[in-house]
């Protein structure tokens, strides 16, 4: 598939009538907590996106993504749907038929989180890479505006940071800026709820430190883990401590958007790092 796909060609992966959507969830954006209606809300998070979300079976352990920890932070009034799997992009994730599995079950009162920017990014491998251009519209016609179609909210997540580091100004860098600002962008054009998680990762990366943040990625001792028994340096992945610190930090940005949803996440994503112990 050419990397300038046109728009009438995504529009055919496009589950249903989306261009008749108007403001759907716009009204509930900005609203103070005090806002949110006083009934539980009750419904599923459905997650679109890649293997930093994904949820990894005990032959993994102790890989983990955000996703497969996020309902730790969320009462048990939501059910949370984790459709992340590894290698996808915006665009894969659509021409796989993923996000038409979801859209087929998805209903009103749910929420839709979409994250990616990893894949799309990889300009090497023509089945993921996807244009900054291009992974917006996939985000305003496919994840945003089809997910309203049918009633439901979706949530746009930048992508959360990767283990890159900058020793000159001792902070880690933005990555894939291209597509981070895209998301923003695009949440900002169609009024759809923002979780700004690449920010929220760096500054909890900078408060731990490049050292630190071995304990957050999947950097692994030989002989540590079964698992991994050669051990491993991945600077992309996380290991359980830090799935379930970038869950919280998702939690935290929900917690603040002024969503139904919002009143759902647990005391505990509110306050600071979270403990296994």
């Amino acid at each position: 598939m050419s990397r300038n796909v046109s728009v009438s060609s995504r529009r055919r992966f496009l589950v249903g009538g989306a261009g008749a959507v108007g403001g759907g969830a716009l009204g509930v954006l900005g609203l103070p907590g005090a806002a949110v209606a006083a009934a539980a809300a009750t419904g599923t998070v459905y997650i679109a996106s890649d293997s930093t979300a994904q949820t990894y079976n005990s032959r993994y352990y102790p890989q983990a993504g955000w996703g497969q920890k996020l309902s730790s932070f969320l009462t048990s009034n939501i059910t949370v749907a984790n459709h992340a799997i590894g290698g996808r992009s915006s665009r894969s994730f659509i021409e796989q038929g993923r996000l038409a599995a979801i859209h087929q079950v998805i209903k009103a009162g749910d929420y839709l989180f979409v994250q990616f920017g990893h894949n799309d990014a990889t300009v090497g491998n023509p089945e993921r890479y996807t244009s900054p251009a291009d992974y917006k519209e996939y985000l305003r016609n496919d994840y945003i505006r089809a997910t309203r179609a049918r009633g439901a909210t979706p949530v746009v997540v930048t992508p959360v940071s990767r283990r890159s580091y900058n020793a000159s100004t001792g902070k880690f860098n933005v990555s894939f800026p291209a597509y981070v600002d895209a998301a923003k962008a695009v949440s900002r054009e169609e009024g759809a709820p923002l979780v700004d998680l690449s920010a929220a990762s760096r500054v909890h990366l900078d408060g731990v430190g490049i050292e630190g943040s071995k304990g957050i990625f999947l950097w692994l001792a030989a002989g540590q883990y079964p698992n991994f028994p050669n051990g491993v340096q991945d600077n992309t992945h996380f290991q359980e401590r830090g799935a379930v610190e970038m869950a919280r930090l998702v939690a935290r940005a929900v917690a603040g958007l002024g969503l139904p949803l919002s009143g759902e996440v647990v005391p505990g994503a509110r306050r600071g790092p979270v403990s296994l112990g």
